[in-house]
């Protein structure tokens, strides 16, 4: 079966940090192109950060400096280190492989409240 599994969302306080992992299975993983999108309630799914199969990464302005995505092919896992959390970075958090195949997780939330 086809599929990313995200893990590691949870409530942090503003300043914090999480490291957010998804797990692809299914497919071969060094072979596809990654990118973590987002939803932020009442808004659009925004696209967040990507990582080529090259390791090659490229991130949204709002997210540049405190955000790194990176990929570990030996373990069929991408991440995304989120430092200096902002309550704006409240959101669920979407994994996805977009070449040459599309998959899209289920999500994780990321909550930034004191």
């Amino acid at each position: 079966q086809v599929q990313v599994v995200e893990s590691g969302g949870g409530l942090v306080q503003p300043g914090g940090s999480l490291r957010l992992s998804c797990l692809a299975s299914g497919f071969t993983f060094s072979l596809a192109n990654m990118r973590w999108y987002r939803r932020a309630p009442g808004k659009e799914r925004e696209w967040v950060a990507t990582v080529t199969t090259g390791g090659t990464t490229a991130y949204v302005d709002s997210v540049k400096g405190r955000f790194t995505i990176s990929r570990d092919n030996t373990k069929n896992t991408m991440y995304l280190q989120m430092n200096s959390l902002q309550p704006e970075d409240t959101a669920t958090y979407y994994c996805r492989a977009y070449s040459p195949i599309t998959v899209w997780g289920q999500g994780t939330q990321v909550t930034v409240s004191s």
